[in-house]
């Protein structure tokens, strides 16, 4: 049985304060000596998730936007895949254009008065300083085609009534470090479609799914083996996952320790 890994990047394989991996290098060399897929599933964009894949010098398909596109490189698979093809990917959309999704914050903005603003409304350096994000990174987080993160100054009361608006007008939201609003795709759906061509492919698989949010949770219940790492705090997010595994550490030290414990059922 071939084990896959899917995996959220902020705050899980990356450090919540300063995105650093190095913590979980010891199950990251265990991944690629035995040629475990690892499947980045992220709210990042594209274009986020392509550069850490250059530093990760990671071949494997991924997730964009909170499960808003599945990128597959051309050939993976030894069959058909399918997808529109570009940039030596197959690109399977899930998600409503980042246009739309920024439409409907606006009409929300205007109709409601509350203080809202979206990541496009930003420039790279304020997206920064609000992220912990390099400048160059935060470009790339700008670069987004289905999910729109933004924030809103308000109370409690404000923010119950703009999220309620997103769900009337038929998008939805997420929240992690930051609120999202998106269409009805979610990180389950899109890992779904891989699960299904990695069984395709290897005929039995295992699936592994580390998080660290509640935005989370699609994806988790498609894994059999699911896993909440600690957040800064100290505590995990309160969510009721059948098998659900809480590692002992935040972000990428839980990420290490949960991966090295479930792959030794493998060997």
């Amino acid at each position: 049985m071939k084990p896959v890994i899917f995996t959220d990047l902020d705050g899980t394989l990356l450090d919540p304060v300063d995105y650093s991996y190095e913590a979980a290098s010891e199950a990251l060399e265990v991944i690629k000596r035995k040629k475990i897929p690892l499947v980045f599933t992220s709210s990042k964009t594209r274009a986020e998730i392509e550069y850490l894949r250059e530093r990760f010098s990671n071949r494997d398909p991924f997730i964009s936007e909170n499960g808003g596109a599945v990128f597959i490189p051309e050939g993976y698979f030894p069959f058909p895949t399918e997808g529109e093809k570009t940039d030596g990917l197959r690109v399977i959309t899930l998600g409503s254009p980042v246009s739309e999704v920024r439409k409907a914050l606006e009409e929300i903005k205007h109709s409601t008065g509350a203080k809202i603003k979206g990541f496009g409304e930003m420039g790279a350096e304020e997206v920064a300083l609000l992220s912990g994000l390099s400048v160059v990174e935060a470009g790339l987080c700008k670069e987004r085609e289905f999910d729109e993160p933004f924030i809103i100054d308000g109370d409690e009361p404000v923010k119950e009534e703009v999220l309620g608006l997103i769900e009337k007008t038929g998008f939805s939201w997420t929240r992690g470090r930051f609120f999202h609003i998106l269409g009805s795709h979610d990180k389950g759906r899109a890992v779904r479609i891989l699960k299904d061509l990695f069984t395709s492919f290897y005929g039995k698989i295992a699936t592994i799914g580390l998080g660290d949010n509640l935005n989370d949770v699609p994806f988790l219940n498609e894994c059999d083996h699911p896993v909440l790492v600690r957040k800064p705090g100290g505590g995990h997010e309160p969510a009721e996952i059948p098998g659900l595994i809480r590692a002992e550490g935040v972000g990428p030290i839980g990420w290490n320790s949960a991966v090295l414990r479930i792959l030794e059922g493998f060997r």
